[in-house]
């Protein structure tokens, strides 16, 4: 696979002779190359978007709403082809690519096809002073949105079909460890017909594309989803230019299990939370407490579970863990792993090696991995490892389990297990943390605000929250007589 960019409705060429090269995580070798774009394919991108937003801004709802369907019905159409491209690029599971990541995607556009036409504006009569005032919702203009590598098209589309449904025009790039699927998406967007320009698509690394789109004077919004640092980056970077600016960064999720939690529902979807895409969701439940008089039955049967679980071939249809997405990911896993042998406080259970997978011995395989600490301020606690590395604590009260999961620099998410719900909403009110999950974990309503507190970011997308920052609210007053 040769990739191009995707620019004012076609595949073009980039600036630059330089080239990436993408790799197969499932066997260690490279498969296609990326082009390596620059400020320039920034630049000629944003013409062809800032030349389409006049038109595009002001097409009706309705056209908008069919055009974001259209989009959706051709990504469950091509299902197979886009989750094995996705399984390939990211190293996941295949059958974790076919029901989740791509029907998913499709379920972006549709969403946003549907929520554009009732997303409704405001208007306060004031009483006794013949004033009427009303809100206007206006696209902001060209925005750029930047997305990772985890979940590639699903997280692609979470930021790019709310924008253009809102009637922006966009610079978007695509991770480019796992561009594949943002690359076939071109596709679909020709055979749609969306106009040219309203969505273009440029690869290359973040230092290069991502900060031209970031550092362009004229890109007025920035979505992103990443690493906390990076976030930083971008904030200094556009907080001058007084861009728009939704981050949603790191995460380092408490597991909360209490006692009188049903134990059976509890210890299946624990084994979900925390290894879940290998580890590579910022949701997953990488710290978990336990109530003490539960703990070393949880330990033992936990251990026992994640032990029979296969890591192998993505495309195997009976594999559980997949590659990690990357052989620099990898290393950085494993470095966690030996931290942990070579200092005091840590007990390793379970894991904690890379495997050599029977016809894929170069492949990113790594054992998932389960830590016993006792410090909540260890560095494997503290720090977002993003991988399938786990660690295990118990706890005695409510008050000290609150206390634990909100002592680290992140607030995305948080998961509590209990059948008391006057001990769940106690908690959940406590908790410092944009989600709170009661006896389940990633139960996702699209209509609902996604984002975090803390160092896990800026803003809220999903739901109208995501059509909210992707357009400008404008007050007009009229006095009458």
């Amino acid at each position: 696979m040769k990739i191009k960019n995707y620019i004012n409705g076609s595949f073009q060429e980039h600036d630059s002779s330089e080239w990436l090269d993408n790799y197969d995580p499932s066997i260690g070798e490279v498969y296609g190359q990326i082009p390596n774009s620059n400020q320039k394919d920034v630049e000629k991108a944003y013409a062809f978007a800032k030349a389409a937003f006049p038109s595009w801004s002001n097409t009706t709802l309705d056209h908008r709403s069919r055009i974001l369907l259209k989009i959706a019905d051709l990504i469950e159409a091509n299902l197979d082809r886009l989750a094995t491209a996705e399984s390939r690029d990211n190293g996941k599971p295949l059958w974790l690519a076919k029901a989740v990541d791509i029907p998913r995607a499709s379920a972006n556009f549709r969403f946003f096809a549907q929520a554009i036409t009732q997303f409704s504006s405001e208007a306060h009569e004031t009483i006794g002073t013949n004033t009427m005032n009303f809100t206007l919702r206006e696209p902001i203009g060209v925005v750029g949105c930047i997305s990772p590598w985890n979940l590639p098209l699903y997280l692609f589309t979470w930021k790019v079909a709310p924008a253009i449904a809102a009637g922006n025009c966009v610079v978007a790039k695509p991770s480019e460890v796992t561009p594949a699927t943002a690359y076939l998406l071109g596709e679909i967007l020709t055979e749609v017909g969306l106009p040219a320009g309203v969505l273009n698509i440029v690869h290359g690394e973040g230092a290069r594309v991502g900060q031209a789109i970031v550092a362009h004077p004229n890109i007025k919004a920035i979505s992103f989803t990443g690493g906390t640092a990076t976030g930083a980056h971008i904030a200094r970077t556009a907080a001058p230019m007084f861009k728009k600016l939704s981050l949603e960064l790191g995460g380092k999720n408490p597991n909360i299990i209490f006692a009188d939690c049903d134990y059976g529902k509890m210890l299946k979807e624990s084994i979900r939370s925390s290894f879940a895409n290998q580890g590579q969701i910022c949701l997953c439940g990488s710290r978990i407490y336990v109530e003490r008089s539960i703990y070393k039955q949880f330990k033992t049967h936990f251990v026992d579970i994640v032990s029979k679980n296969k890591v192998g071939n993505p495309m195997d249809a009976d594999t559980k863990f997949g590659a990690l997405v990357s052989k620099s990911h990898l290393e950085k896993v494993l470095s966690y792993v030996e931290h942990a042998r070579d200092n005091e406080g840590y007990t390793i259970l379970y894991g904690g090696n890379q495997l050599k997978v029977t016809g894929s011995e170069n492949g990113y395989y790594m054992q998932p991995t389960i830590i016993e600490v006792t410090d909540n301020k260890c560095r494997l606690n503290q720090e977002e490892i993003f991988g399938p590395v786990v660690t295990l604590m118990p706890f005695d009260t409510e008050e000290e389990v609150v206390s634990l999961a909100n002592d680290v620099q992140y607030g995305l998410a948080s998961t509590v297990w209990t059948k008391d719900i006057d001990k769940a909403m106690r908690v959940s009110k406590k908790l410092e943390a944009g989600i709170v999950w009661i006896n389940t974990f990633l139960n996702r309503d699209l209509r609902t605000p996604f984002g975090g507190m803390k160092a896990s970011g800026v803003g809220r997308e999903g739901g109208l929250e995501a059509l909210r920052f992707f357009t400008e609210p404008k007050n007009v007053c009229i006095k009458y007589n």
